[in-house]
This record gives structure tokens, C-alpha cells and sequence, in this order.
């Protein structure tokens, strides 16, 4: 299941520079944290939308892989958030949580799955 929505570039990219390298090496840690994100995020669909990604549309797949990243990019700063500094981690998770709110409230619309095709 793992990465189904997004790379882990992706993620690491989002969690930005001088995060803790150990846990940005580890594939299975990251792994683990993109199937965490994935299993939120169907369950806040409440549709399996593992199985249907290739039915979903291109925008749908785009908002898909920003939440996911952002979700992961949140747990490797939580890792080790005085790698890049108080203020550094806490304007990090700032704004990746403010992505993540707004594209919960997007999959949460009914008239939104429906354009996404995820229902």
C-alpha cells in the first residue's frame, strides 16, 4: 500500500532542509508513515481509495499527493523538530497543517468526491 499517493521525495521535499537525516534514510520508517497517511486518509473519504486511484481523476490524484506529503512531511519535523529549530519546525507545521485542514474539508464534501470521481 505503501506510496500509493505520493513519493517519499515528495514528503522530504514538503518536511524541508536540516530534518534529521537518519529518519529520512529510513525506507521503512517512511514507508510506514506513508501507510499510516494513506489508511487516514481513505477512512476520512470513507472510500477505499487505494483500490480506486486509477479511476480518480488528475486533480483528485494531485490533492491526494499534497495531503499525503504534507501528513508525512508533519511526522519526519515531529521526529526531531530541534534539528531546524523551534521557529524553523513550528512555521513548518504551521503551514503544512494548514494544507492538510484545507484538503480534509475538500475530500469531506460530498460534491467534491463526486468531481474526484471517489465515490
Amino acid at each position: 500500500m505503501a506510496w500509493t499517493f505520493c513519493t517519499s521525495g515528495a514528503a522530504v521535499v514538503k518536511a524541508g532542509l536540516n530534518v534529521n537525516s537518519t529518519i529520512v534514510a529510513s525506507g521503512a520508517t517512511l514507508a510506514n508513515w506513508s501507510n499510516e497517511a494513506e489508511s487516514v486518509i481513505c477512512d476520512i473519504a470513507r472510500v477505499d481509495l487505494i483500490t480506486a486511484f486509477s479511476s480518480l481523476t488528475a486533480n483528485g490524484k494531485e490533492i491526494l499527493q499534497q495531503l499525503s506529503s504534507d501528513m508525512i512531511a508533519q511526522k519526519i519535523i515531529g521526529y526531531e523538530p530541534e534539528a531546524i529549530g523551534t521557529t524553523g519546525a513550528t512555521l513548518r507545521l504551521n503551514i503544512l497543517e494548514n494544507n492538510i485542514r484545507r484538503n480534509i474539508n475538500l475530500i469531506e464534501n460530498d460534491r467534491i468526491k463526486t468531481y474526484l470521481t471517489a465515490t
